[in-house]
């Protein structure tokens, strides 16, 4: 739950400082435009025995806190940059930086960087310009990759098992020797093609996703692999083979569970996905069940 604990501290500061932005009163989320990641402005502590103290909170990210309040401010702020909190600023790199001959490299260029600090809780604006032999702590933040956000997208998507289709359909048994048809309806769902993205402030990464092939599992300790989505049936066509999803059992249900096969359809999916100057695929499954009965053609010969 979002709270407003610590907005008159944060806010005081901002009317201190023109130009500090006022994060804490805004309330909801604080994003950098080029970096990959994203930080709840103030957040609940939670209630004791909740997940700990002073680590992520179960985000995957580092939470920041102002040490002399014990607020939890945003990692990264648009005009003022990351969040350190060994000292309680925000660090920008200053671009360009500054010549040999600045004061501010205490004689240490070319070596380190000059950061332009922050300090909200300090009054005024606190801090200006200091060198850091490498990046402070919390510069960069942390967030998720291209392909992270492409199995986000991937979530995103409705990616089903098959829509079963078979003939003999269920409840109406077929018999052994003869061909049995295997189809899915095709839809974005069942088929492809299906299509999403997931963003962050600076990336954006799309993903589409195809299925590739159907594993039908028989029941009888035979399976079989098709390509497409098959062929639906059609009383038009007899007896005769599907032309590109089928089977033919060699023996009856009867001794199985319920008198029945238990039939299981496993859908492959390939997911091609590009961002942020990368590519990749993903391959993922779903399943579907059916069952079908099998009988024994009787020949009665007088």
């Amino acid at each position: 739950m979002l709270t407003r604990v610590g907005s008159a501290l944060l806010l005081s500061a901002a009317l201190l400082t023109p130009g500090l932005p006022a994060f804490a009163e805004s309330g909801g989320v604080t994003c950098p435009p080029t970096q990959p990641v994203c930080v709840i402005v103030i957040t609940d502590p939670g209630t004791p025995g909740g997940g700990g103290s002073g680590g992520s909170g179960g985000t995957g990210q580092p939470t920041c806190r102002d040490s002399s309040t014990g607020a939890v401010v945003p990692c990264w702020d648009a005009n003022w940059g990351w969040w350190s909190n060994t000292d309680g600023c925000y660090y920008m790199k200053v671009a360009p930086q500054p010549p040999a001959s600045d004061p501010s490299w205490g004689g240490h260029f070319p070596d380190g960087t000059i950061y332009q600090a922050t300090c909200p809780s300090s009054g005024g604006t606190g801090g200006g310009w200091r060198w850091f032999p490498a990046p402070p702590d919390g510069y960069g933040g942390a967030g998720p990759s291209p392909a992270t956000l492409a199995q986000r997208a991937i979530d995103s998507m409705r990616l089903d098992g098959p829509d079963i289709g078979m003939a003999p359909g269920s409840g109406k048994p077929g018999l052994v020797g003869l061909p049995i048809w295997l189809w899915t309806s095709v839809s974005a769902s069942t088929w492809g093609p299906n299509s999403a993205s997931a963003s962050i402030p600076g990336l954006t990464v799309s993903a589409t996703a195809r299925a590739q092939r159907i594993v039908w599992n028989m029941g009888d300790g035979h399976s079989v692999t098709c390509t497409s989505p098959g062929t639906p049936y059609t009383t038009s066509r007899g007896a005769t083979a599907s032309p590109t999803c089928g089977y033919v059992y060699e023996s009856s249900s009867a001794s199985q569970p319920d008198h029945a096969y238990t039939v299981v359809a496993t859908t492959t999916w390939e997911v091609t996905w590009t961002g942020g100057g990368q590519s990749g695929v993903i391959t993922t499954t779903r399943v579907s069940t059916t069952t079908v009965r099998i009988a024994e053609l009787q020949v009665l010969v007088s």
